[in-house]
């Protein structure tokens, strides 16, 4: 540096940051050997805040804006310094600019699996991974309880606090929620709004907001989505039509297998096996879906007797039959079931025809 270049840093007027990273927080404003001057001009952009510090504790801090150094707006840094009545020399302070907007693409993922206790599956582990979006809500306080004198404060060097306050929180909540291994993907949405709400608070205590947060995957072992898969398809296809399936695949494998006699002889008798089984099938199908049950047979029919004046009854068609032959019955008789209006003579009953076609004529004098 120049004596002139030097010479003129002495003295600072113009006070700003710009930022073109994407991944800074926070930016100490540095100064060579230099103080700020009465109405030094300090510039806050969009995004930015600005915090005065004074021998390690915090002032004034500016929101976005081009302000004019004074008294008016440097009060608590006024009161620090004893300045009553304004000041004309300048003053030495440490400027921190911090960045307050939405710092996007924050990566978290569990970097030991999850042991969770499904119902079906018993003990098993899932990992997960997504990513989330925060700012700093409290420029004091971020600079307090974080950063501390760090002059040039990146994410880097809190995402892994953030990453495993993160994980400890989606464990809890997909503990609590007691969902089917398979349905975390479909609630992925529901588990991220439920996690973020209930993470939104310890992010305040350091100054920080959590705008956003999301689970991208849930995966689970190879073994145990398998088995899944497989549920799965059992509940949508018809069991039979698997067995046969698979019974078929067997036989395809035991075909291409060259083990001699022995191995074509079984190949052989599985393939009988198989195709019987498959042809009782298709009949048995056949013979469901085309032949026509016979009627189930009605009830017997049965009569009340008027014999000597009286009720009799009620007797089946074999009584009648014996009763027509000795005579006990005959064609004049009064006979009476249910559906009939009137008693009426037995030979009028058409139902009773072949009781008495079974009586053989009187015999011829």
């Amino acid at each position: 540096m120049g004596l002139f270049d030097k010479i003129r840093g002495e003295f600072i007027d113009i006070i700003e940051w710009t930022d073109q990273s994407n991944d800074t927080l926070v930016y100490r404003f540095e100064r060579y050997q230099n103080e700020i001057k009465n109405g030094a001009k300090l510039t806050v952009r969009e995004g930015q805040a600005a915090v005065f510090v004074n021998e390690g504790q915090i002032a004034d801090v500016f929101t976005p804006g081009m302000y004019t150094l004074t008294t008016q707006n440097l009060p608590i840094l006024s009161t620090l310094k004893g300045w009553k009545y304004g000041f004309d020399s300048p003053f030495k302070a440490e400027v921190y600019f911090v960045s307050t907007r939405n710092l996007t693409d924050q990566k978290w993922g569990t970097r030991n699996p999850v042991i969770l206790n499904d119902l079906r599956f018993g003990m098993l582990e899932i990992r997960a991974f997504g990513t989330y979006v925060i700012k700093v809500k409290d420029a004091p306080v971020f600079l307090r309880e974080i950063v501390g004198t760090d002059g040039h404060f990146t994410t880097d060097k809190i995402s892994e606090q953030l990453k495993s306050m993160i994980v400890t929180r989606f464990t809890d909540a997909v503990g609590e929620a007691k969902l089917p291994v398979e349905n975390y993907a479909s609630n992925a949405n529901e588990i991220s709004e439920y996690v973020q709400t209930v993470m939104a608070p310890e992010f305040e205590q350091y100054g920080l907001e959590l705008t956003k947060f999301l689970i991208e995957n849930v995966s689970m072992p190879e073994e145990i989505k398998k088995e899944v898969f497989e549920l799965s398809r059992l509940n949508a296809i018809d069991l039979n039509k698997l067995a046969q399936l698979k019974a078929a695949k067997a036989l395809e494998k035991a075909a291409e297998n060259d083990s001699g006699t022995a191995g074509a002889g079984m190949g052989m008798g599985m393939g009988f096996a198989m195709a019987n089984q498959m042809g009782q099938a298709f009949t048995g199908q056949q013979n469901t879906g085309g032949a026509t049950p016979p009627p189930i047979p009605s009830a017997a029919a049965t009569f009340f007797v008027a014999l000597n004046g009286q009720q009799a009854g009620p007797f089946d068609m074999g009584a009648l039959k014996e009763m027509a032959l000795k005579n006990e019955l005959t064609r004049e008789t009064l006979v009476w079931k249910q559906g009939m209006a009137n008693w009426t003579a037995a030979g009028q009953v058409t139902d009773l025809a072949s009781v008495f076609g079974s009586v053989p004529p009187p015999i011829p004098q």
